[in-house]
This record gives structure tokens, sequence and C-alpha cells, in this order.
């Protein structure tokens, strides 16, 4: 089956109906991921069956276990290529994005990227997390923020929970071993205000057993405004116990 009949059969599974027009936007991503892939490295997977099933169909798994209808406002940290907010995005164009990089190539390969899919309501923020999470114009701003594979859950609870509202969700979208991140997790969460709502544990399609979790965290109160510590430092220093 072709890739994008493929993913539409996917999605539809879960109620998540792709037009033809969306479609065509994903057969522009993955063109475009492939191009700027042979000038630096945004992905190790290029085979197009794989990159449908394993970037976009997985960023789109967020929506299955969170209602992404309901989201307005939305912060992808360390996107990377673009996972998984562009491929919510296409699939859920009312969301207003936002999204944070540290690596400036990557930034203007996902402005070129955005331009090419007709968006102008898509934020690209070349900054470290731990420095946007302090500006005014991001902090305690997002219904939703979303990070996939990015650090430790307790780095990346401290990158990614002073973006989000009061109220609002950080969804931390893992591999396998995460049950143990979240027990090691558990202080920094609290600390930085968020509570653990749910984790949704599933595989990818495909016959591989590509285990992924999705852990919902819901941002219960403001963060600390000592949080983010200064760049460099949640990774050095990750929050665990009353030490953090």
């Amino acid at each position: 089956m072709e890739p994008g009949a493929n993913l539409a059969r996917l999605a539809a599974e879960h109620a998540l109906r792709l037009t033809d027009r969306q479609l065509e936007q994903f057969e522009t991503y993955y063109r475009l991921l492939v191009e700027w892939n042979e000038k630096m490295n945004l992905t190790a997977i290029t085979e197009k069956d794989q990159v449908y099933v394993k970037h976009f169909y997985d960023s789109l798994t967020l929506s299955f276990h969170y209602p992404a209808d309901r989201v307005k406002t939305m912060a992808d940290i360390g996107s990377g290529a673009g996972f998984p907010g562009i491929p919510l995005k296409i699939a859920y164009p009312h969301i207003r994005l936002t999204i944070v990089d540290s690596l400036k190539k990557r930034i203007t390969f996902l402005e070129e990227l955005c331009n090419a899919l007709g968006f102008d309501d898509v934020e690209c923020v070349h900054a470290r997390a731990e420095d946007a999470g302090r500006m005014r114009e991001h902090r305690d701003k997002y219904d939703l923020v979303a990070a996939r594979a990015v650090a430790r859950l307790n780095v990346l609870a401290e990158f990614c929970l002073p973006f989000a509202a009061a109220g609002g969700v950080f969804a931390a979208m893992k591999g396998s071993g995460a049950a143990a991140e979240l027990a090691e997790a558990k202080y920094a969460i609290s600390e930085l205000g968020g509570s653990v709502m749910e984790t949704h544990r599933f595989t990818l399609p495909g016959g591989e057993e590509a285990e992924r979790n999705i852990i919902l965290i819901r941002k219960t109160k403001l963060t600390p405004q000592k949080y983010p510590r200064k760049a460099g430092i949640p990774l050095k220093l990750p929050l665990k116990g009353s030490a953090g």
C-alpha cells in the first residue's frame, strides 16, 4: 500500500480523517525532509514507508490519547525535524504551533517547510529550551507542550513544564523504559508544578515490536521562578530528591 494511503488508513482507525490536501502536505514534508537530510543530519530514517510510520504516524499518536481538537496553542520542545509538532499541525490546522530548537540549521529547515506547507501561524524559535522557557512570551502560555525522545524525563520536565499554562498538559513521548524514567522523575515533576495523569503504552504498526509510551502530565500550578535553571545545568544536574 502506498505510504500516504496507509497513513490515512491507520489514522482512520482512530477516527482521524485525513483529507487529500493533508496527504499532499505529508508528501511535501517527506520530500523536503529527504532533500534537506542530504545536507544536514535530520533523521536516520529516510525510507518512505518507515518515515510515514515511525515519524508521521508516531507523531499523530499523541492525538489518539489527548484531544488535539481542543488544543489552541502547542509548543514542541527540541523538535528536531519537526516531530511531533508539524504532523499534528497538518492534521489539526487550527493549532497555533511554536517550535523550539537549539540548532539554527534545523530552524531554517523548519521555516522553509512551514512556508512550503502554507502555514502562517507557526513560530520557529532558535533557542535552548532553558532560555526560551524564561521568556515572557513563552512561559506559562501553552495548552499543550510536547517533546519526543529529547532527554530523560527528569530533565525533560524542566525543559517543558515552564512552557505549559496552569491547567495545561505536558506530553512526553517515549520509547521503552518509560516506567523507570517516570519513577526517577517524580520529584522533578512535582517540584516543577506537574502531576502525572496517565501513561499510554502501545506498539507502532508494521510487525516490529517498537514500543511507545506517552506520559501525560497536568500542570497544576505555576512553575517556580527559579526554573528552568541556566542552560546546560538540567542535563548535568537533573532534579532529584530534596537536593534539587
